[in-house]
């Protein structure tokens, strides 16, 4: 369930070194924000480059971004066009981008004529486009978090496949092919979703990969998951629940791991004022936690935010203070995408009718009209503004240099 949740990524020093003692972690993961390393960007971490982003340099991005008082933007993409918009975007707005993948979107990418048996066609699309980034992200000079998107139960073999070839991977380049994943157990007894988060939390930590995981539910409808229907109290994740997980996963030496809490987030578009979100939520969550563990952190948790549409700009900034690192973008930039497509065919609807023959004359050709990347560069162009406009709300701009 795209849960308009709040990964609560514990990259912080306490996460990975907590006051009680939950486990021992491997310290090679731990915050390294006072490195010598040579710099890459002059206000971020020293690990952390440009291209892909994994294990240690993840963490410190993603704490860095709490201190700092900013939330990245982790958008869905079904294809190298939304791929590259997205990387287009970072490096204009001047911060860092996840790029994520679904199942479907996965699919999608290998081509929807593909069976999709055993998630095969998930599996591949989801690699082949990962592979893709990994080749190009470099060349765009920021980075870039390589995410999968909501995984439910019935999902896991997706996961499994990914896994397998980020464990191909590590033993190559000494790091995984994806930064992190989601799993959304959510709909299963909180028991069995933690132990189960649990027992990929201890493969992913083998491999520097950060596990996200979902506790109550977004709402509305996204990608296969409809929860239009779900009864709104479990929109609202309590405290407790968090802690929990926290405890139970933090035994696990070398994790890295966020909390999608939900505060009455939900998927889909909606206009301003139809959502009641309560991102107080999350900022009595991180006392909560913050009173057991102890120590000087008032933040020990790093949220993100999912399902956004709809949400006020105060909102966005009242979670942002709550230690959100990442908001989910989806629905607007599908809707950017489209947008820039049908302006496109708009303004050229006279070139666009035929193969020869338009305004200029009957025997001029439109090739370069119809040519598929001049409406696919249009989507592009768009859906990067569009991003660009959210990482404002997010105060993601001009965070690198």
């Amino acid at each position: 369930m795209k849960t308009a949740i709040l990964s609560a990524l514990i990259g912080s020093a306490a996460a990975f070194a907590p006051a009680t003692n939950f486990g021992v972690r491997n310290m090679a993961l731990k915050s390294s924000e006072t490195s010598d390393e040579t710099k890459a960007f002059a206000k971020l971490p020293a690990s952390v480059k440009p291209g892909v982003v994994t294990g240690k340099a993840l963490v410190d991005l993603l704490e860095h971004a709490k201190k700092e008082g900013f939330a990245i933007p982790g958008v869905n993409v079904v294809g190298g066009n939304s791929i590259n918009a997205c990387m287009e975007a970072a490096a204009k707005y001047g911060g860092p981008i996840m790029v994520t993948f679904s199942k479907g979107g996965g699919q999608f990418i290998a081509g929807k004529s593909l069976s999709n048996d055993a998630d095969s066609a998930s599996i591949a699309g989801s690699i082949a486009a990962a592979k893709h980034v990994r080749e190009v992200a470099e060349l765009y000079g920021v980075p870039v978090v390589l995410h999968t998107d909501h995984c439910q139960k019935a999902w896991l073999p997706w996961i499994d496949g990914l896994y397998a070839a980020s464990e191909e991977y590590y033993k190559l380049h000494g790091e995984p092919l994806f930064s992190s994943h989601m799993l959304d157990l959510s709909e299963e007894p909180l028991e069995e979703n933690i132990g189960i988060c649990k027992q990929y939390m201890e493969k992913f930590a083998k491999i520097d990969i950060l596990l996200e995981f979902e506790l109550g539910v977004t709402g509305g409808e996204e990608d296969g998951v409809d929860n239009t229907d779900i009864d709104s109290s479990r929109l609202y994740t309590q405290p407790e629940e968090v802690y929990y997980a926290y405890q139970e996963l933090s035994q696990v030496p070398n994790a890295a791991f966020t909390c999608a809490a939900s505060f009455g987030n939900v998927h889909g578009v909606y206009a301003p004022g139809n959502v009641e979100l309560r991102p107080v939520i999350l900022h009595n969550t991180q006392k909560y936690i913050q009173e057991k563990i102890g120590g000087d952190e008032d933040k020990p948790m790093l949220f993100v935010f999912h399902g956004g549409s709809g949400s006020s700009p105060d909102d966005i900034q009242y979670a942002i203070d709550a230690g959100v690192i990442k908001m989910n973008i989806d629905t607007d930039t599908q809707w950017a995408y489209w947008d820039g497509v049908r302006a496109y065919e708009a303004a050229n609807r006279e070139y666009l009718q035929a193969q020869i023959g338009n305004p200029d004359g009957d025997d001029i050709p439109n090739k370069k009209y119809y040519d598929p990347r001049m409406m696919l560069r249009a989507g592009e162009e768009a859906m990067a503004a569009r991003l660009c406009q959210a990482a404002e709300d997010l105060n993601c701009v001009n965070v690198l240099n």
